[in-house]
């Protein structure tokens, strides 16, 4: 991948400028070795486009989303609190998202403790410079069987599942939907801090059952928006059909056709 450009919100305040947008990178974009990729991914995309954008580096931390979802309300508010008096010094207006978690908690969460932003998942943001040409794409998958995994904090929780879907037919594939999708769709198994422990006693590992779904599309890519919903369809992957099929983000897709 070439060389990219990317500044800090700091570096456009020393020079007194404000970005158009916010990319909060998230806790997984910016250590996990996989969700990295994504990351690369969509900042390729902004460049592409020549959009204007800022990175909060190392002022950025946890949205607090683990924490309320494990039940740590005190901790999540603390680090709500601190995230908002950073992002409101910079006047952040706009931030995008290539997180669902994130978006959801920025969205619905954030508003009730003093911080209101327009907030935009990188599927609903990279299907707007599609549709104003300020990129485009190639057909270089036209008839590849592609599914696509729907994340809960995108989907159930916010309702978003047509801009995905446009942007993956946007590539010419052969989309094809699991039995479950949309509002019917099952979990990959990592929210609400379950990405972090073993499943219980008993029970099967949901990211496998859900894979089982994705490999009965005869599909050879499984599409997600989320890192998290990567890492366990991945995982689900490497256990039923390692070698047979790959997991790859939206962004990704879209970079790879630029």
């Amino acid at each position: 991948m070439n060389k990219l450009s990317v500044k800090t919100m700091a570096e456009y305040f020393a020079e007194g400028k404000n970005p158009d947008i916010l990319y909060w990178v998230g806790s997984t974009g910016s250590f996990d070795d996989r969700a990295k990729k994504i990351t690369k991914a969509f900042v390729k995309i902004l460049n592409k486009a020549q959009i204007s954008f800022g990175v909060l580096g190392t002022e950025e931390t946890s949205t607090g989303d683990a924490a309320k979802r494990a039940g740590n309300e005190f901790l999540f508010q603390m680090q709500a609190m601190m995230n908002i008096e950073v992002l409101n010094s910079y006047n952040v207006k706009h931030i995008i998202t290539t997180c669902p978690h994130a978006y959801n908690t920025f969205k619905n969460e954030y508003p009730s403790l003093g911080g209101k932003y327009k907030v935009q998942h990188h599927s609903e943001y990279i299907f707007e410079l599609l549709k104003s040409n300020k990129i485009r794409v190639n057909k270089n998958l036209e008839g590849q069987k592609v599914t696509y995994h729907d994340p809960c904090y995108l989907g159930r929780a916010n309702d978003i599942y047509d801009a995905p879907r446009e942007l993956i037919r946007s590539l010419g594939v052969d989309f094809v939907e699991m039995k479950r999708n949309k509002r019917r769709s099952f979990c990959c198994g990592a929210g609400g801090a379950q990405m972090f422990k073993e499943a219980e006693k008993g029970t099967n590992e949901i990211n496998i059952v859900r894979t089982q779904e994705a490999i009965e599309t005869n599909a050879k890519i499984i599409a997600t928006g989320c890192p998290f919903c990567n890492t366990m369809m991945t995982d689900g992957v490497k256990n039923l059909a390692e070698g047979k099929l790959e997991t790859k983000d939206l962004a990704e897709l879209i970079a790879d056709s630029l």
